[in-house]
């Protein structure tokens, strides 16, 4: 087939990890770094439970907005924060924002869930999206509530960074949504990801 045929193509790097998971978080932002510089993105958001892959990436990654997005209030159990006090200082002395609200693939529809034993809209779209690993529905989700937040701007290209379990193992570059216009969000890219898990 003659190479004029094809719409034009753009071939960029995209890495794979054996496994899903934290062993791989120093190279996701070592990825995010690079892609951000390159392409000039100007907004990071990362993925963050107790804060120690937040404080990662504010000591990694240099000359961009970072927006960490921890686990809500009462996620592991009533009136619980998850989030390390001491890492959100040192988040928030980088200058980088600390985002902690209800999850977008969570919070009512959930509760449904475990009160009456039934699957909502939000965690069937998160199943869905799993099937490209925990990491990329975290992923996701978090740049839904940065853009809920204000935090981010809908339609503008950032980064976002989920993982498994803990760290991160997953960056997308995507433009972002509102939580009630999340068919309007889009992945252009996927930066890493496991291709396992």
């Amino acid at each position: 087939m003659d190479e004029k045929q094809f719409p034009a193509a753009l071939s960029v790097p995209v890495y794979y990890f054996d496994q899903p998971g934290p062993d791989n978080t120093g190279h996701v932002l070592d990825v995010v770094a690079e892609a951000a510089e390159a392409l000039n993105i100007e907004y990071i958001v990362v993925a963050s439970t107790t804060g120690r892959t937040g404080a990662l990436a504010v000591r990694r990654i240099r000359g961009r907005n970072i927006v960490v997005v921890t686990h809500s209030a009462g996620f592991a159990g009533p009136n619980t924060q998850e989030l390390d006090p001491s890492f959100r200082a040192e988040i928030e002395q980088a200058g980088a924002a600390v985002l902690t609200c209800q999850h977008a693939f969570g919070g009512v529809g959930r509760a449904v869930r475990k009160k009456l034993g039934t699957y909502e809209l939000e965690e069937i779209i998160a199943h869905t999206l799993r099937i490209f690993g925990q990491g990329t529905k975290v992923a996701v989700e978090i740049a839904l509530m940065a853009a809920d937040a204000g935090l981010v701007t809908a339609g503008a290209p950032c980064i976002s960074v989920g993982g498994t379990d803990e760290g991160a193992d997953t960056a997308l570059l995507l433009k972002p949504a509102n939580a009630q216009a999340f068919f309007d969000l889009r992945i252009m890219e996927v930066l890493c990801k496991p291709r396992l898990g």
